[in-house]
């Protein structure tokens, strides 16, 4: 029971999901909360998985003709004005600079002084400056397309926070482009919420859903937006992405213009699309368990530990140096190794905070392995199984392998890891989800088998989604791609609401 305490996440996803979540990002040595109301401080481990995320998503930006660029922090009141709807969206959340310095009063306290002539918003997106430099770039058909990202901070100033899913400060990318024509916007939106996807199930291990959100949960301004959603372990949905078509809105309040092959003047098709470090919070919430962070390999900043184990100075300075050894040949692979020869703790401890770290491989190296010439190496998972005991898969969980087959063998146990932590979400979400038809199984699916993913007919208005989410707290996640639908759910329905002919399906959950 001791050791049992020592290794899990108090409280369990089962106890308490939210206070699991943070727990886990506490024994993960991820994040903490800042001395600022609503931020945070994300730690080296926590920067390292949005450091690798950057990467992967960096270079297929760029393998797709997009540049990086950097725009101001601060945004003049007026351009935000010239765009009402777009101001509307975010207005309750902007933060804004009113003085440029401070000075000590009477009292000797600091007080702000030098009020601005326009006050500035802390940018909470950027379309509206990115668009008056568009403005200046675009003159011709020739200066088409233009295809900009920008790795920056933003800040929404959220009531209540949590790490990494909602905060007040928080890292994205936000993509910014214009095109000749509407159609060329168009497949720009698709193009980058299919990298979105890609990235999403490919690289982090989270199946998507893919589709289109309503009018009333559109990005403020934008003619359309796609998205794609994933669900958490407790059922709820998740936004992990979103691509806008922002039509010739933003190009006329900010003026941009071309001369097309024509010479006549048009005004372009623009598009914003973006992720941020929610990302990490998906992840936590995706795969990990009640002993901490579970990471791909795609993603992990560390892909295997090696722990040396022994009782005397002779055990310990054999077992280390092939730990080192062991560690070069794997490096050799392209692997990132840490060799835990930290004196003074135990082995034990050191396996408990590496897999509550979430590193996908630990190998162990003691007297009797190098006797055997054999490697323990144990898997930060395994998939369960109907009936499994917990030692049954901790069992499963580690193998002894003769040292040149363990070595040779990382690559495809990477890869049976990555693939098994998809495969694990996806076989979570199936028993989450179900094609619903009536407003009475919704409800039993939602008040009485915990929820998850319905698949439900609709034809109310925006009034009838907010009868819906006062009723059940659900929310239409996204009105999917056809191909995005079940099978068996396809085809026109019944609205499960107003009881309106529908065309097709769309997702409901209740949702971060």
């Amino acid at each position: 029971m001791a050791k049992q305490a020592q290794t899990a996440i108090t409280p369990t996803r089962a106890e308490d999901y939210p206070e699991w979540y943070q727990q886990v990002v506490r024994a993960a040595d991820l994040a903490e909360v800042s001395p600022v109301r609503g931020c945070m401080v994300i730690k080296p481990w926590g920067y390292a998985l949005w450091e690798n995320m950057q990467r992967v998503l960096d270079g297929m930006f760029k393998a797709t003709g997009h540049r990086n660029a950097y725009f101001p922090l601060f945004i003049p009141m007026s351009f935000l004005q010239k765009e009402a709807e777009h101001v509307e969206g975010f207005a309750k959340e902007c933060a804004v600079v009113t003085h440029h310095r401070l000075e000590a009063g009477p009292d000797g306290q600091l007080v702000p002084a030098g009020e601005l002539e326009e006050p500035l918003v802390v940018r909470p997106t950027s379309e509206t400056i990115i668009g008056a430099m568009f403005a200046k770039w675009v003159q011709s058909y020739r200066d088409l397309p233009l295809l900009i990202n920008q790795w920056a901070n933003v800040v929404r100033w959220e009531l209540r926070t949590r790490l990494f899913l909602r905060t007040a400060e928080f890292l994205w990318q936000e993509g910014h482009t214009a095109h000749a024509t509407e159609a060329e916007a168009r497949e720009e939106v698709s193009r980058m919420l299919a990298v979105y996807a890609d990235v999403a199930e490919n690289v982090m291990g989270v199946p998507v859903v893919r589709g289109h959100k309503t009018e009333g949960e559109r990005f403020a301004g934008a003619v359309d937006t796609q998205c794609i959603e994933g669900m958490m372990q407790d059922g709820k949905a998740l936004q992990m992405g979103t691509s806008h078509y922002l039509g010739q809105n933003f190009a006329k309040s900010a003026d941009v213009k071309f001369l097309n092959k024509d010479g006549q003047l048009e005004y372009v098709h623009a598009t914003s699309w973006g992720v941020s470090t929610r990302l990490i919070g998906a992840l936590i919430m995706t795969h990990s368990d009640d002993n901490g962070l579970i990471l791909p390999p795609k993603l992990a900043p560390i892909h295997v530990v090696i722990v040396p184990i022994y009782k005397t100075p002779e055990e310990q300075e054999r077992t280390t140096a092939e730990a080192r050894a062991v560690a070069e040949e794997l490096r050799g692979q392209g692997w990132t190794v840490k060799v835990d020869d930290r004196e003074g703790l135990q082995p034990g401890a050191k396996y408990y905070e590496w897999e509550r770290k979430g590193v996908p491989v630990r190998i162990e190296i003691g007297p009797r392995d190098l006797e055997k010439g054999s490697l323990c190496v144990v898997r930060r998972f395994v998939i369960e199984q109907d009936g499994e005991t917990e030692q049954e898969q901790r069992k499963r969980k580690k193998q002894f392998i003769a040292r040149a087959e363990a070595i040779a063998g990382m690559p495809g146990l990477m890869d049976t890891l990555q693939k098994d932590l998809l495969e694990r979400a996806r076989i979570m979400r199936e028993k989450k989800t179900k094609i619903i038809d009536t407003l009475e199984d919704f409800e039993a699916f939602f008040k009485g088998e915990g929820g998850g993913f319905a698949w439900v007919h609709w034809a109310g208005t925006h009034e009838d989604e907010d009868t819906m989410a006062k009723r059940f707290e659900t929310s239409i996640r996204c009105l999917p791609f056809e191909d995005q639908i079940p099978e068996a759910g396809r085809g026109p329905g019944t609205c499960i609401l107003t009881g309106k002919p529908s065309a097709q399906r769309v997702l409901m959950a209740k949702a971060y």
